[in-house]
């Protein structure tokens, strides 16, 4: 019984697989790279092609749409492709008594008979197999990213490392389909997303790694908030990398077309860094771009306000008085003569300050240091009276 179910298997699928196909592209999303051919078995409640999913029989037509590649597979890989759009017929399948051409060289007779005699070998199956997928040639938009740790970025403006975190998204493009089945699509698939994680992972692993690579090269031109508007430096950094990113399109025949760096935020410790050097920044540049008399009264009235609040101690022959501020060349926090300046007493005459009080005056001499006040110099010789050496 098994051999005659073999040859009315055979006869049944022989007659199935007659029918022409139209195959075409499926609707693609977002993310998807590779799809498989859809069949049209009815149209308008019409038609009843109910053949092999894997058969195509000569005279087939495949529709490739605008922006995608047509694959058609074989038992021995890829047999053809076509990237041109349009309608295809197809020539290389099962002979079928609805194809002219097959009819004219071999009889209706001929075909049937052959190939049902073929399949009873194989408990009525054919051993032809032809699939189709199509490859989407469309830029693939919306990969997020994201830095799992910090950044180390060295910017020259603040003169240090700082940690960033960054967030974004690339899109990508396939620039040679036949590479990227051959190389990128995993064997024996016809469908493939890179929404998969599997496949996303890999990309997204020598994706970052090629964008801290390449957004540390870019340091030394451009300050941490200007990396957003850099992003295509960013990519033609990554593009001409020889590894990771960079030979996607050699690899795979898949291209990096563009980034988008969404958000830039700094770790905690960063954070903190950035805001103690604005805060001395504008401490000691308060009063650029007016003009040099302002910016000395200015300077004065900070210095008097220090010595109110503050006092400066009594060693080292530095002088009290309400006219001091005054009496200082706020450029360097130095005595002038004149100008109602107060006599300087004899140093000798001074008693010689503690060791508490020469540390104070010491503390608030370097306070003026770190203003701008004083100069290094003057700091250094000052530090020398007060100690005596």
């Amino acid at each position: 019984m098994g051999i005659f179910d073999a040859a009315f298997d055979s006869i049944g699928g022989v007659l199935a697989d007659q029918w022409k196909d139209i195959v075409t592209s499926p609707a693609f999303d977002e993310h998807t790279v590779v799809a498989p051919g859809i069949r049209k078995n009815s149209q308008n409640g019409r038609g009843a092609n109910r053949g092999a999913e894997d058969i195509l029989s000569n005279g087939s037509f495949i529709f490739v749409p605008e922006g995608t590649a047509a694959f058609v597979f074989s038992q021995a890989g890829i047999e053809q492709v076509i990237t041109t759009p349009g309608s295809f017929e197809y020539r290389d399948g099962q002979a079928s008594v609805f194809d002219e051409q097959d009819r004219r060289e071999k009889g209706i007779g001929r075909i049937l008979l052959d190939e049902a005699a073929e399949r009873v070998g194989f408990s009525g199956m054919s051993a032809d197999e032809k699939r189709v997928a199509f490859v989407n040639l469309h830029e693939i938009r919306g990969l997020r990213f994201g830095t799992r740790g910090p950044l180390a970025y060295n910017d020259l403006f603040y003169g240090t490392d700082l940690e960033v975190y960054a967030y974004g998204s690339f899109s990508v493009q396939v620039s040679n389909p036949e590479l990227l089945v051959r190389n990128f699509l995993p064997a024996n698939v016809f469908s493939y997303s890179l929404d998969d994680p599997k496949a996303r992972t890999q990309l997204l692993a020598e994706f970052l790694h090629s964008f801290i690579a390449a957004v540390n090269a870019l340091s030394a031109s451009y300050r941490i908030s200007q990396l957003p508007s850099q992003t295509s430096a960013i990519a033609a950094q990554i593009v001409s990398e020889d590894d990771n990113a960079g030979t996607w399109e050699a690899r795979f025949g898949l291209k990096l077309v563009s980034i988008a760096v969404e958000n830039i935020e700094f770790s905690e410790q960063s954070r903190e860094l950035v805001r103690q050097f604005s805060e001395k920044k504008m401490g000691v540049r308060a009063y650029e771009g007016v003009s040099q008399q302002a910016a000395n009264v200015a300077a004065q009235q900070m210095i008097a306000e220090g010595v109110r609040d503050n006092g400066l101690g009594d060693g080292g022959g530095m002088l009290f008085g309400m006219n001091l501020a005054s009496a200082l060349n706020p450029q360097n926090a130095a005595t002038v003569q004149g100008a109602g300046a107060p006599e300087v007493p004899n140093a000798t005459a001074a008693p010689k300050p503690s060791l508490d009080e020469q540390m104070e005056t010491l503390k608030k001499l370097k306070d003026l240091l770190d203003m701008g006040i004083l100069t290094q110099e003057e700091f250094d010789a000052k530090k020398q009276e007060i100690l005596g050496l």
